[in-house]
């Protein structure tokens, strides 16, 4: 069972996604009208119908949900036809997913809200799928031949979802010799390399620029808090308060460091610049501040509860400097966490916070992105969303796009039943 966040003040817990087996009469007739509201996004009804189809299925009871088993068991569907459908079809998607985060608004919407940034890993066997690589897989904690998507999530006290996705296509496939290979998969021509925070960035750009959720947090792993271009993305949107992971040796200074400006000539003209003054002690590691730190000053906080009941770690925050190309750069607050027990396990967090944040605040945003991470367990162990068997770009992103309406459909169903229960089922193939 995945943790449910404490809450404390301003802070909130967040729902789990349960619906009860006898609510099961009820979905077809609602599912209907769901998608009823995309119905202008496709161009013909054969492709309305396939849409239908496709997303019976990964809502049905059956035990694998790629294409085949599909429209082998919902009525009137086709192989042929869905498979078509999903990777060759074009469909509009950016009214489709703009209509469903209004929705996503309109059900979980909250001023409070918080946008979480993660990537999963989809194994894959061969090399022809569209951005196979052997790389890091998160799902199976290893390097694998796979394929990687990043995505966006959204978590407030009504329920969270996803919000968009980005596949990540190494650097590598945008060489000459993978020419024939993205011809084959469909990738775009306007399509070019971008590192995984670079497509955060994207995301996070056109979901603010949008405008169609409230928010206030904004959380991430450290592949994203280390990357300054998703770090100056996140200070850019007004009001935002970012906390995100980063390594344990990052560098820092726990005073201002002082600095001097000096003069120099360059290409015959005189210039200055700022430099540290030779007093200035070198920065430490979050590592070194950490296991440094006086007991005194850490707090054990109980973050969540799961099965095997509450789930406690010991904190401590502390205003730092960071160093940058080894000068001082931001102000934040660097929140470590780390594991009761004689041999503590350590996690490091910045924020940039208001100086008046008190710790309690951290420790429960040190525990939302379980958010996304229920989303990923949900879609994967009941809709599908690793089944997939499609080579082509489009196939991919369709695949992602009817996971994540899928997912929120339930949810959708949860809030207007209003009811906590056991377990849910899904819309019967």
């Amino acid at each position: 069972m995945i943790p449910e966040n404490r809450f404390h003040n301003n802070s909130f817990s967040i729902p789990k996604l349960l619906i009860e087996k006898e609510d099961i009469n009820l979905f077809i007739e609602e599912f209907k009208g769901f998608h009823a509201q995309f119905a202008d996004c496709f161009s013909r009804e054969e492709p309305r119908e396939n849409f239908y189809q496709y997303m019976a299925g990964q809502m049905s009871q059956l035990e694998r949900k790629s294409i085949e088993p599909i429209a082998l068991n919902v009525e009137n569907a086709k192989v042929r036809a869905m498979q078509h459908f999903l990777s060759d079809i074009e469909w509009h998607e950016d009214l489709i997913l703009t209509r469903y985060r209004d929705m996503v608004s309109e059900d979980m919407g909250d001023e409070d809200g918080v946008l979480i940034f993660d990537e999963s890993g989809f194994v894959k066997k061969g090399n022809d799928s569209v951005g196979v690589f052997r790389q890091y897989c998160g799902s199976i904690g290893k390097v694998e031949n796979c394929q990687v998507g990043v995505y966006a999530a959204y978590a407030s006290r009504h329920g969270y979802a996803f919000l968009d996705s980005r596949l990540f296509i190494p650097e590598k496939w945008f060489g000459e010799d993978y020419a024939e290979r993205r011809k084959k998969c469909r990738l775009p021509d306007e399509i070019c390399f971008k590192t995984k925070p670079q497509l955060a960035v994207e995301m996070l750009e056109h979901i603010v620029c949008e405008g169609a959720l409230s928010f206030r947090y904004i959380t991430a792993d450290s592949i994203y808090g280390n990357s300054p271009e998703f770090i100056d993305a996140a200070e850019r949107v007004p009001g935002a308060i970012y906390f995100v992971a980063l390594p344990s040796d990052t560098l820092c200074w726990m005073q201002n460091p002082a600095t001097i400006e000096k003069t120099y000539r360059y290409a015959g003209e005189q210039r200055t610049k700022w430099i540290l003054s030779e007093t200035t002690d070198k920065p430490s590691t979050f590592e070194k501040i950490a296991k440094g730190t006086n007991d005194y000053f850490w707090y054990r906080r109980t973050v969540s509860e799961g099965a095997k009941g509450p789930i406690a770690y010991e904190f401590m925050k502390r205003r730092v400097v960071l160093a940058k190309d080894g000068k001082p750069d931001r102000t934040v607050w660097l929140i470590v966490r780390r594991t009761i027990g004689e041999a503590h396990n350590y996690s490091y967090f910045i924020s940039n916070a208001g100086i008046s944040t008190r710790l309690k605040t951290f420790v429960w945003i040190s525990g939302v992105r379980w958010a996304i991470e229920q989303c990923f367990e949900e879609a994967k162990s009941d809709l599908g969303m690793d089944h997939y068997e499609v080579r082509k770009f489009p196939g991919w992103r369709h695949h992602m796009i009817t996971c994540m309406l899928a997912h929120f459909f339930l949810w959708h169903m949860r809030i207007k039943l209003g009811k906590k229960s056991a377990s849910y089922y899904a819309v019967a193939a």
